[in-house]
């Protein structure tokens, strides 16, 4: 792309030429680019379903594309009735359990396949909880999958169908993002209306602040500059970004690679939300500039080949029976044997709850001077794990495990909770040892 003059991308972009990419089926995934507009003539079904609905508490039960949208404008506009579930570890769903009135709580199930694991435990679970309330239940999925044909086999409450043209990580502002927004009480309107004007602007060939990020992304990639920092971040929107970034490029043996912190192959870019409603615009910048760097990149920005890997290996796992997770490798040595152009990526596999005790483990990482990267799993496994696997040989990964508690059984299901995000931590470091990647093991009683 370095001979095609900044106009001739764009044009390419809005045309869906597959050629500005791989040639592949890139023009299929490109929904996102209609999206705010198709939006906006959704916003009254929207508002009006959030004015009706009798509930007290939400709870979105998804994952990656399907719950880090939500998660960041949950924080954004300070939704303290808005929780998001997307862990499988047993304590975090028995302490949300325990912090609701049931009867009172609305559950979106959340998943453009209908088929995400994590998602249909979680539905399933609180499915009994409540007796089998379909008033209490909405699903948001694509048209046709399983979790919409469910919905109405037990008689949600509703259905809210997606755009099958839009990939998960594309899909802030779509459905996905817009119902979680009007359901905080956001004005969804007003959150569209700044990403219009976003879009709009990226349609020019000067002046487009989706085509300058695509391109300085890039350039600085092909510079030797892999690592991305984003700088004056609020929090949660890292983890949007994360996903966006890892998972649109980390592939081919590429990838930009989003890391805390500076150095010589880190890039660092600004993020502009100095208030909420701009995190629409922001959305859009940021989808239209990973786009733009896929091509400069020379992967295709939409699809995900490496995902699948770490899940193959979860369903093998829980078919062989209990996972083990005993510590393997030592954290020094992986530390020690680290290479110019390395980073770190802790993947824990704890509740959610404990983050902050992972902080003497970051602290000695950072310390070494290696840009670092931290992600909760089984979130990550949806969002950064593509970059890990797919992505160049650079990541020294250190799996983080906890004390995972009892049991708490899945109805319909031969394994709980405890056995699933086990089986998952289990899956996922066969999945790197298969692909040759350096990877430890440790518990988080050994590092805090």
């Amino acid at each position: 792309m370095s001979t095609i003059a900044p106009a001739e991308v764009v044009e390419r972009v809005w045309a869906r030429d597959p050629t500005l990419w791989t040639g592949r089926d890139e023009a299929e995934w490109l929904g996102w680019l209609d999206e705010p507009a198709r939006m906006l003539e959704r916003v009254d079904q929207l508002l009006e379903f959030a004015a009706t609905a009798d509930y007290d508490a939400v709870v979105l039960l998804g994952m990656g594309g399907s719950s880090l949208a939500p998660e960041v404008l949950r924080r954004a506009f300070g939704a303290a009735s808005f929780r998001v579930l997307d862990t499988t570890h047993p304590a975090a769903v028995r302490r949300l359990e325990a912090s609701l009135e049931l009867e009172r709580t609305l559950f979106v199930a959340s998943s453009k396949s209908g088929g995400t694991i994590e998602t249909r435990s979680h539905l399933d679970y609180f499915w009994e909880r409540t007796g089998g309330d379909w008033s209490r239940f909405v699903a948001v999925t694509d048209p046709g999958s399983p979790l919409e044909q469910l919905a109405r086999e037990r008689g949600f409450l509703d259905v809210f169908g997606g755009e099958p043209s839009i990939g998960g990580r594309y899909s802030a502002l779509s459905i996905f993002g817009m119902l979680p927004a009007a359901l905080m009480g956001a004005d969804v309107r007003r959150l569209l209306e700044r990403a219009e004007e976003m879009r709009e602007a990226c349609r020019y060939g000067a002046g487009n602040p989706g085509l300058e990020l695509g391109v300085a992304l890039g350039e600085a990639w092909r510079g030797g500059r892999d690592k991305v920092a984003l700088v004056d971040v609020p929090d949660g929107f890292e983890l949007w970004v994360q996903q966006l970034l890892a998972e649109s490029t980390g592939k081919q043996g590429r990838g930009l690679v989003p890391v805390e912190g500076d150095g010589a192959d880190v890039q660092a870019h600004e993020v502009r939300i100095e208030q909420p409603y701009e995190l629409g615009q922001e959305f859009f910048r940021w989808e239209f500039a990973t786009a733009v760097a896929g091509s400069l990149l020379g992967v295709n920005p939409f699809d995900q080949p490496d995902v699948q890997a770490a899940k193959d290996k979860t369903n093998a796992v829980l078919e062989r029976g209990e996972a083990n997770v005993a510590p393997q490798g030592s954290v020094d040595e992986l530390l020690d044997g680290a290479r110019e152009g390395d980073y770190v990526a802790v993947c824990a596999f704890i509740d959610p709850e404990r983050e902050a005790a992972l902080e003497p483990l970051l602290t000695r990482i950072r310390e070494t001077g290696t840009p670092l990267m931290s992600g909760l799993g089984p979130r990550y496994l949806h969002s950064t794990g593509q970059l890990h696997k797919g992505g160049p040989d650079t990541a020294l990964c250190v799996h983080v495990v906890d004390d995972l508690g009892d049991e708490l059984p899945i109805p319909g299901r031969p394994f709980g909770f405890r056995r699933l995000i086990a089986a998952q931590a289990a899956g996922d470091f066969e999945a790197l040892r298969e692909r040759g990647r350096r990877v430890v093991r440790v518990h988080l009683e050994d590092v805090a």
